[in-house]
């Protein structure tokens, strides 16, 4: 089952904060570096993999053979970073948190507040000053710098 591009968009934000977890060296990919990417997939489902040569079409293949070997998804390639994705049913799922119910409108100021039924307490908030607290007496006056004439 392919990922939808909504789905994508939101893996892609996930695994930015991620790190690789797994390099592919020299030696290209093999097995015990595809049970490495699984173990990972199977413990994190959203994975990085750094891919350590220079070669566009390489990288290009080992993300298709990651894929395929693994029933994982490509989420992402960029440079010599792939970005997998495989679902694990086994893993309990996290509920969202749900959205906080939108302000109602009309009825009465957000200033007011109930006692009970029958009255309104309105807030009453206090008018700042616009002439500065004075200066305590133990603190040195300030200077205006000196300008150079």
């Amino acid at each position: 089952m392919a990922l939808t591009s909504s789905r994508r968009s939101d893996l892609r934000a996930q695994a930015h904060k991620l790190s690789p977890v797994v390099i592919i060296g020299d030696k290209g990919l093999t097995d015990e570096v595809l049970a490495e990417i699984d173990r990972s997939l199977k413990a994190h489902e959203l994975i990085k993999v750094r891919a350590a040569t220079d070669d566009r079409g390489a990288r290009g293949a080992w993300m298709k053979a990651i894929c395929e070997r693994l029933d994982a998804q490509p989420v992402q390639q960029i440079g010599k970073v792939l970005v997998v994705y495989r679902e694990n049913f086994d893993k309990p799922r996290e509920k969202k948190p749900e959205p906080a119910p939108p302000p109602r409108r009309g009825g009465r100021d957000d200033k007011t507040k109930r006692r009970d039924d029958k009255t309104a307490v309105k807030r009453i908030s206090r008018p700042r000053s616009r002439t500065p607290s004075p200066r305590p007496e133990f603190a040195p006056r300030r200077r205006r710098p000196r300008t150079s004439r």
